[in-house]
């Protein structure tokens, strides 16, 4: 059934990939798929059908979905925990990110998000819970033995991400969302090399994991600082692990406005904007 799939995808994407190279004329933007396409120029050789397809998909998975289910995750929990949220503004107040409600001109630099730490610890925890992929392959290089097992050189091993996160001795109350677990006082994650890696490990550790990151601390800033946001419906929906972490049918959410004054801004038609993450 997945091998079905893939095939279905890689269909639709020779399509895609096929009417954009036949159509280069009359545009003023380059999108992911073109940045793909003349990347292989730059070596000389440009790639083919089946390495622009894997490139896609690997793309749409590894840049796009994960990403996306990592957002949905943060605001959720935002949603679940105000407390944390309310520490976010403290935080973003007390560096002079926000100010009267608004985000300060020219506050969202590099350097003054990254010396943000406690929003540092709220993605931090998203991702030990809600690490978007279960986990990552490897192949072996040697043999070793591993609890009285040996495994062979040469084997394809899996690694869980999800279980290490829920087993790892560090962590203390493995299920409640803690961003303080990894400020100063504690750090949790800093006990032993492997006990948190949600963008996996070693050297072939994820390449856009400080991209992935800032991302998501640009949203966190952005949510907690120009609108009030609650769940639209009556429960949170139930969360599936396949193909990434996310909510079944959607995280319905009602987002408001929010003036210099913190007030919420109404619109001529509808006072709230309703949006499924």
């Amino acid at each position: 059934q997945g091998i079905r799939a893939r095939e279905t995808l890689q269909k639709g994407l020779e399509k895609a990939i096929q009417e954009k190279l036949q159509n280069t004329q009359g545009k003023d933007y380059a999108d992911a798929l073109d940045i793909l396409i003349e990347s292989g120029k730059e070596h000389g050789k440009e790639l083919t059908m089946q390495e622009l397809k894997d490139g896609t998909l690997e793309l749409i998975f590894a840049a796009y979905a994960t990403t996306a289910s990592a957002s949905t995750s943060l605001i959720m929990q935002l949603l679940k925990h105000p407390r944390v949220l309310e520490k976010l503004r403290e935080e973003l107040r007390s560096k002079g990110i926000l100010h009267n409600g608004c985000i300060c001109e020219g506050s969202l630099r590099l350097d003054n998000i990254n010396g943000l730490q406690y929003l540092d610890c709220v993605i931090k925890e998203v991702l030990r819970l809600f690490t978007p992929i279960s986990g990552g392959y490897r192949t072996v290089l040697q043999t070793f033995e591993l609890d009285g097992f040996q495994i062979p050189k040469g084997w394809s091993v899996m690694y869980s991400i999800r279980d290490t996160h829920d087993t790892a001795p560090v962590f203390k109350d493995v299920d409640v969302f803690d961003p303080d677990r990894f400020g100063q006082g504690r750090s949790e994650d800093k006990d032993g090399r492997f006990h948190y890696l949600p963008f996996g490990g070693g050297v072939r550790t994820c390449l856009g994991k400080h991209l992935a990151k800032l991302f998501l601390k640009a949203l966190a800033i952005e949510l907690a600082s120009t609108s009030r946001f609650e769940l639209a419906t009556r429960t949170f929906p139930k969360i599936t692990l396949v193909p990434v972490v996310h909510p079944v049918d959607g995280l319905k959410v009602k987002f408001f406005g929010l003036d210099s004054n913190q007030n919420e801004i109404l619109t001529g038609t509808d006072a709230m904007l309703g949006a499924t993450v």
